[in-house]
């Protein structure tokens, strides 16, 4: 199936370190267009027309009549003294495309409330397109937002869980469908805020997590591990502290997170973390990419050969977009037991729709969804239109 190009894409170099970075818008809808931005060494500009993409597919899968997909990607080490610094000048040079309704939010290696901080600090509050601007409507959501922004839901700030509770909403109406029985072990790899969210909720499902790797170690138990601890204990940067485990947990290289005998496999990090190299390892029935792109395409071949079932990115991982359209075009009450409800509804039935679609075709889900969720070309921004008249 031919797929659309990326409307545009802008190279950026840094003037103060070797820096590169890149923006890439794959579609306007309605003039306005959003993703994350990303910061990693490993980060290309490849990797960034990917991610846009699937964010426009992500945006059809939310239900959203207003967005677009767009990423943002910085190839630069976030553990830098001076990332901030390179974020900042990043967001920078993107102020001209960020003034006309390209909204830029946070990724891997990037925090929300330090792109809130650069935003406001030359006085964006969120972007918006012209007509958003002058919408009073628009205007409350924003505040709205803002107020939940700092609510908290099972002790975590409601912005780290939205991500993650979809997954785990993903990962059981799937393993449902399939399966009668409960209990399911999961191995979780990547444990930032979606990773430690998504386990966080899984365990108060009933599921097993047997494993969960990080950028330093893998730690085991048959029995399951106690999430709520790991997440208390971990750093700013979703690393967990071997100091808090248990006596009777087992750490291992992080590597070895595909040798974990488990049911479902969730990659919550970095991209083509499954590929050509390692995918006949994978144990699980079923895989849910909680990470944009986790898997290669050659990768992906494998899993589809072993009839592995798979819930794709832009079905599980819609949390953070979905609250951002829903509270702020007033579509659920701004409280946050109506956020992660609507989430959890679309989650489902979206995974409901796709799975029972695939069953019916007897074809992969991966191939479906492409067809399912199908963005639309890109329109123009709105200055352009008015240029126009």
């Amino acid at each position: 199936m031919k797929k659309n190009k990326p409307y545009f894409v802008v190279e950026w170099n840094d003037t103060e370190t070797d820096a590169q970075g890149w923006l890439v818008v794959h579609n306007f809808v309605k003039g306005y267009t959003g993703g994350g931005t990303r910061m990693h060494p490993s980060v290309t500009k490849e990797e960034v027309e990917r991610l846009a993409e699937a964010m426009a597919y992500k945006y059809v899968a939310s239900e959203s009549t207003t967005t677009g997909g767009c990423k943002g990607g910085i190839s630069y080490d976030y553990k830098a003294p001076d990332a901030y610094d390179v974020l900042r000048r990043y967001m920078i040079a993107m102020l001209p495309y960020i003034d006309h309704g390209v909204s830029l939010g946070s990724d891997l290696g990037t925090k929300y409330e330090d792109v809130l901080q650069i935003f406001k600090e030359f006085g964006i509050d969120i972007p918006l397109t012209q007509s958003m601007k002058k919408d009073p409507a628009v205007l409350e959501g924003i505040k709205r937002y803002d107020k939940l922004l700092l609510e908290k839901v099972d002790g975590l700030l409601l912005n780290d869980v939205v991500t993650g509770y979809g997954v785990a909403f993903s990962v059981d109406e799937a393993w449902k469908f399939n399966h009668a029985s409960k209990g399911a072990k999961v191995v979780i790899q990547g444990f930032g805020s979606v990773g430690a969210s998504c386990a966080l909720k899984l365990s108060q499902l009933g599921y097993s997590i047997v494993g969960i790797s990080d950028a330093n170690l893998l730690v085991t138990c048959e029995d399951g591990l106690d999430v709520q601890k790991l997440i208390d204990h971990k750093n700013n940067y979703g690393e967990m502290d071997p100091a808090s485990f248990a006596d009777h947990y087992e750490t291992r290289p992080n590597t070895d997170w595909l040798e974990v005998d488990c049911d479902v496999l969730i990659p919550c990090a970095l991209e083509d973390v499954i590929h050509e190299g390692n995918a006949q390892d994978v144990k699980a029935s079923l895989v849910v990419e909680a990470a944009n792109i986790p898997v290669s395409a050659a990768g992906d071949e494998v899993l589809k050969d072993k009839k592995i079932d798979i819930v794709n990115d832009f079905v599980a991982n819609l949390g953070a977009i979905r609250a951002y359209d829903a509270v702020i075009f007033g579509l659920v009450e701004p409280n946050t037991q109506a956020v992660i409800d609507d989430i959890e509804q679309l989650c489902r039935k979206n995974v409901q729709k796709l799975f029972t679609e695939a069953k019916t075709q007897n074809r992969y889900q991966r191939d479906v969804a492409f067809e399912l969720f199908k963005p639309s070309k890109s329109d123009f921004v709105e200055y352009t239109a008015q240029f126009n008249k």
